[in-house]
């Protein structure tokens, strides 16, 4: 057995249909062998993401073919380590009171890297020693705003963190904090640390790529662009947000993996800094 999730377009469906269907394929599920664990609904995007444990991607499509007939447009196999740090779940959540159907997590997600900004040089001109509490100082700043801002730590990169975020606002907001937090830490110490932020914004499955595979990659180069103190998102980030005088200087980036410029907009957390202070 394996671990599959699936992608269909039902553009025009309600979440009541989904729900439905959900319960179908949980019917006729043991005929074939197989466990539907739980599902993703994003009502806005057209779009419904189900997690399957099946012997292949073809028989998990025989349930939905005899259940209700929503075939998959895409069958990826995944890591069930990787859907429960991005996604948070990998079964069905207890209803809340009062939770509607039409409230189901949509399973959009907003990818944030940070990096130290010349992390090689640090350590080189500090030793290991002192390196080692430079990123420590980094990791317990980063994590109180994750904390803050319901944001999930998917994983250490060695100098820098990869977060996901249900919300893009919190994901932003999120960044600003980040930034803000290491301006005054940087007010207290003989040794500075800057750091650099890209996010983008997008569905676990998107053009046959691993799980979230586009908008981790392009949130990496982000950061990657990005100057010490400065926060780049991606032009979905900028569209979801929906906050435009947070961002400025629009510019094509030519970014390593993607064969044409990108757009990215930098976010002006000093201008809200100010405005938050006043």
């Amino acid at each position: 057995m394996a671990i599959f999730m699936d992608r269909h377009e039902l553009a025009g469906t309600s979440a009541e249909d989904i729900a439905e269907a959900h319960r179908r394929d949980l019917e006729v599920q043991d005929r074939y062998g197989v466990k539907f664990l739980t599902y993703w609904f994003d009502q806005r995007r057209g779009t419904a993401f189900c997690l399957i444990d099946a012997p292949d991607a073809e028989t998990a499509q025989c349930v939905h073919r005899e259940a209700h007939g929503y075939i998959a447009g895409e069958v990826v196999e995944v890591a069930l380590s990787a859907v429960e740090a991005f996604l948070g779940r990998i079964h069905e959540p207890g209803q809340m009171t009062g939770q509607s159907t039409a409230e189901r997590d949509a399973g959009h997600r907003a990818i944030l890297f940070t990096d130290i900004v010349g992390s090689t040089a640090l350590t080189s001109r500090l030793g290991d020693r002192m390196a080692a509490e430079l990123v420590r100082a980094h990791d317990a700043i980063v994590r109180r705003c994750l904390a803050q801002c319901e944001g999930r730590e998917i994983k250490h990169t060695g100098d820098g963190i990869m977060a996901a975020f249900a919300s893009t606002r919190a994901a932003v907001g999120c960044a600003m904090s980040v930034q803000r937090e290491f301006k005054r830490y940087n007010l207290g110490t003989p040794e500075p640390l800057h750091v650099r932020i890209g996010l983008d914004c997008g569905e676990p499955i998107e053009d046959s790529h691993d799980l979230f595979g586009a908008t981790v990659q392009l949130a990496a180069r982000l950061c990657q662009a990005a100057a010490g103190d400065q926060i780049l998102v991606s032009e979905n980030i900028f569209r979801e947000h929906g906050a435009s005088e947070l961002f400025a200087n629009a510019t094509r980036y030519h970014l390593k993996g993607f064969s044409q410029p990108v757009l990215a907009f930098e976010c002006d957390w000093t201008d809200a800094d100010q405005v938050s202070a006043n």
